[in-house]
């Protein structure tokens, strides 16, 4: 019996087709077509309330080119400069109107937490800090978004920059996620050198920055406040609140640290 089931599990590797398998188990016929009378295989299209069009990221499975040239088949990038020129206002409304809450775990309201920062400045920077820093154990969504669809972040760290009214970026990528972060950092170069980022970003006439920080494996930098400590140069230890980011964030100013895949959807939720 053990003989049989080597050859049969031999015979499945080795040969493509339908397989069909007499009383004793001696005889195994292989056809290239199916047997009368089998349905026609069928691909799933719709997945509960959602059809496969409404999918935003493309590239999970790491079957396309992550880079520029791929994303922007894959229609990153899309309209950006229009999106900013609508302005901050317009960016928040549309984020709340599409119901978007953070993808970290607290679940809240996207549009409201980022309205904390669009209000008038005195005078200090404000920054949008995303934290990479995944270390629960089994969580692994943001790995793959940075490490297959890194430009909807770069582009979505834009877009929410702007409703924030925000200097600059600060992507804080877990220690360990060498990969990622390598992937990040390419999509970060390209997205400068094609004039997305920097100076007059997509020739919207805003200026943006991104940067990328990398951690050293400490699990409590996943709170914000140890985050923030920890992009700063310190060590990566809790903040008492009050004062919130929003008030006293990196560096004293006000900072918003949102989540990768929320930042990541921000482009899609203001089309």
């Amino acid at each position: 019996m053990a003989g049989t089931l080597v050859r049969f599990t031999n015979a499945v590797r080795n040969h493509k087709g339908f397989l069909a398998v007499s009383c004793n188990n001696s005889q195994i016929a292989f056809f290239s077509t199916p047997p009368a009378g089998t349905p026609p295989p069928q691909t799933k299209t719709t997945f509960g309330p959602l059809a496969d069009e409404d999918r935003i990221f493309t590239n999970l499975y790491g079957k396309h080119d992550w880079r520029l040239k791929g994303a922007l088949k894959r229609g990153d990038w899309y309209k950006t400069k229009e999106i900013l020129l609508k302005g901050a206002d317009w960016i928040i409304n549309e984020i709340k109107t599409s119901g978007l809450r953070g993808r970290g775990g607290a679940g809240f309201p996207s549009g409201m937490k980022w309205s904390f920062m669009n209000k008038p400045g005195d005078g200090r920077p404000k920054y949008l800090v995303v934290n990479a820093d995944e270390g629960e154990p089994g969580t692994c969504k943001d790995r793959e978004i940075m490490r297959h669809d890194p430009h909807k972040l770069v582009e979505g760290c834009l877009i929410a920059g702007k409703a924030m009214g925000a200097k600059a970026a600060y992507i804080y990528i877990r220690g360990e996620f060498y990969n990622e972060a390598s992937n990040m950092q390419v999509a970060i170069a390209e997205a400068y050198q094609a004039g997305l980022l920097g100076k007059n970003a997509c020739g919207s006439g805003y200026d943006f920055d991104v940067f990328m920080h990398r951690g050293a494996g400490a699990y409590i930098c996943g709170e914000e406040t140890a985050l923030i400590e920890s992009i700063e140069g310190k060590q990566g230890k809790p903040r008492l609140k009050p004062p919130f980011p929003a008030d006293v964030g990196v560096f004293g100013c006000p900072t918003t640290v949102t989540n990768v895949e929320t930042v990541a959807v921000a482009p899609v939720s203001t089309i």
